[in-house]
C-alpha cells in the first residue's frame, strides 16, 4: 500500500477539530468563518503536497498538481468540507484527504502525470444553510439559477454577502467557471451513507451511479384562530394540511415494489407557532429520489394530485417552489473498470457495485465529463450525524484505490481522452 494511514488519520483528526460538536461530530457551515478556517488548513496541506492553491469566486478551493502537458484537459478529484448542521467528520471530507493523500504520495515518489490533477474542495454541497446545495460544483459549469445570491439563511444573511466576507466577488463568476474542453474526467471517494458495503462484509465499492433528486418547497395558507373557540369544521388549519402531505409522501413512496424511491420532509416551519393558535402558514421541504427517473416523476405527478386534494379537504391555498431537480446519472464505464482493476490491485478482490441515493457533486460533474466515484464502507449506513463512522483502516483502502485509479487517468493514452464532453 502507498497510501500512508498515519498520516491520512491525522488530517482527518485535524480537520475535525474545526467545528467540533460532541465528541465526533461537526458544524461547518458553507461559506462561513469556520468554513474558512477548515479550507484554509486542508490549502496548506495542498502545498506541503507540492500544489498550486487558489479560492475562486464561488468559495471552491482547488490545488493544482501540475502534469507534463499543462494544457491537456485534467483530472478532477474531490468533494466537499462543508458539513450538516450536526453532521459527521467523514461526510465529503473524506473524498478530499484522500484525494490529498494521493497526490501527496505522488509528489513524495516523483510521479509526473501526464495531464495536470486539481483537487476540490467544493462549496455548499450540502445546501442546509441557502436551501439549495451543489453550488460550487454548479458555478463552474455556468448552471447557477436566477435569484440563488439574495437565498437567505435562518439570520437573513444572503448568499451574495456571504460570498463577500468570505473573500469572493460574484460579479467575477465568469472568471471562475470552466471551459468543459479543458475538463477531461472526474473521481469522487465518498463514505457509502448506506448499510450496502457492511452488509456484504467489503470495505469498498464501485458506485454504478447516482439517483436525481427533486427538492421543493410547498406552502400552505390557512386562518389563524383561536385555539378553544374555532369548531374543527369550520377551520382552516395549514398544519393539519401538512401533516396530511406528510402522511401522503411516506405511502406514495412505499408504493415503489422495489423500494427504491425516496421521500423526505425534513424541515417545517409553522406559524405562528403558538400552541393555542391555529397554525395559519405552514412551510414544508419535499425530498424525492430515485435511480429511475419515470419512477421519481410518477411519485412526484401523485404528489401534486394529493397535495391538491388535501388543500381543498382543509380550505387552503398553496404555493408549490421547485428549488432543485437532477437527473439521475450512470458512473462512466471505462472509468468503472480502472476502479474495479484497483481494487483487485489493492484488496485481492473485486469490489461489489453500489447505488448512490444521496447526490453529490459527482452528479453536476457528470453534465460536463466523464465520472466515477468510489465508497467506502459506513457503520450501520449512519451519516449525516455524529455518530457517522468509517474506519480508518477502510479510509486507507479507499484512498489507495483511489490514489491506483488515478494513476491510470493521468496517462496520456487513458481511454476516454476523446470522451469529454463537448
Amino acid at each position: 500500500m502507498q497510501i500512508n494511514k498515519g498520516r491520512l488519520k491525522g488530517t482527518f483528526e485535524e480537520l475535525s477539530k474545526v467545528g467540533k460538536i460532541e465528541e465526533t461530530g461537526v458544524c461547518r457551515p458553507a461559506l462561513s468563518s469556520l468554513d474558512k478556517e477548515a479550507s484554509l488548513l486542508v490549502a496548506g496541506w495542498m502545498e506541503e503536497a507540492g500544489m498550486n492553491t487558489r479560492f475562486d469566486h464561488f468559495g471552491n478551493l482547488i490545488g493544482r498538481f501540475e502534469g507534463k502537458n499543462p494544457d491537456a484537459p485534467i483530472l478532477m478529484v474531490g468533494s466537499h468540507i462543508d458539513s450538516q448542521p450536526n453532521g459527521g467528520r467523514f461526510d465529503g471530507t473524506a473524498g478530499v484527504l484522500s484525494a490529498l493523500e494521493a497526490v501527496t504520495v505522488m509528489n513524495e515518489t516523483g510521479v509526473k502525470p501526464y495531464r495536470p490533477i486539481e483537487v476540490i474542495a467544493f462549496s455548499d454541497e450540502e445546501g442546509w444553510r441557502f436551501n439549495k446545495g451543489l453550488f460550487g460544483s454548479r458555478g463552474i459549469i455556468g448552471e447557477l439559477e436566477e435569484g440563488e445570491l439574495g437565498r437567505k439563511d435562518k439570520d437573513g444573511i444572503t448568499r451574495e454577502e456571504a460570498l463577500r466576507a468570505y473573500g469572493c466577488q460574484p460579479e467575477r463568476f465568469a472568471e471562475s467557471e470552466y471551459d468543459r474542453k479543458h475538463i477531461h474526467s472526474f473521481l469522487e471517494l465518498h463514505i457509502e451513507q448506506g448499510p450496502v458495503l457492511e452488509e456484504k462484509g467489503v470495505p469498498v465499492g464501485v458506485v454504478k451511479g447516482i439517483s436525481g433528486p427533486l427538492w421543493a418547497t410547498l406552502k400552505l395558507k390557512g386562518t389563524a384562530g383561536h385555539a378553544g373557540s374555532v369548531p374543527m369544521k369550520l377551520r382552516q388549519d395549514a398544519l393539519a394540511g401538512a401533516a396530511e402531505v406528510i402522511t401522503a409522501l411516506n405511502s406514495i413512496v412505499q408504493d415503489d415494489p422495489d423500494q427504491v424511491t425516496v421521500g423526505t420532509v425534513g424541515s417545517l416551519e409553522v406559524s405562528p407557532n403558538s400552541r393555542n393558535v391555529i397554525a395559519d402558514e405552514v412551510v414544508l421541504t419535499i425530498d424525492l429520489r430515485d435511480i429511475d427517473k419515470a419512477q421519481r416523476e410518477k411519485c412526484e405527478e401523485k404528489l401534486r394530485r394529493r397535495i391538491e386534494e388535501i388543500c381543498e379537504k382543509h380550505n387552503l391555498t398553496y404555493e408549490l417552489r421547485e428549488d432543485f431537480k437532477n437527473e439521475p446519472s450512470y458512473c462512466s464505464d471505462w472509468i468503472k473498470e480502472i476502479i474495479h482493476e484497483a481494487c483487485k490491485t489493492t484488496m485481492d478482490t473485486d469490489a461489489p457495485e453500489v447505488m448512490s441515493g444521496p447526490f453529490h457533486d459527482a452528479l453536476t460533474m457528470s453534465k460536463v465529463c466523464d465520472y466515477g466515484m468510489i465508497f467506502v464502507r459506513c457503520k450501520k449506513g449512519i451519516s449525516h450525524n455524529p455518530a457517522e463512522f468509517a474506519s480508518f483502516d477502510d479510509l486507507a483502502a479507499g484512498a489507495e484505490v483511489l490514489y491506483q485509479s488515478m494513476l491510470q487517468m493521468v496517462k496520456k493514452e487513458v481511454k476516454g481522452e476523446n470522451l469529454v464532453k463537448q
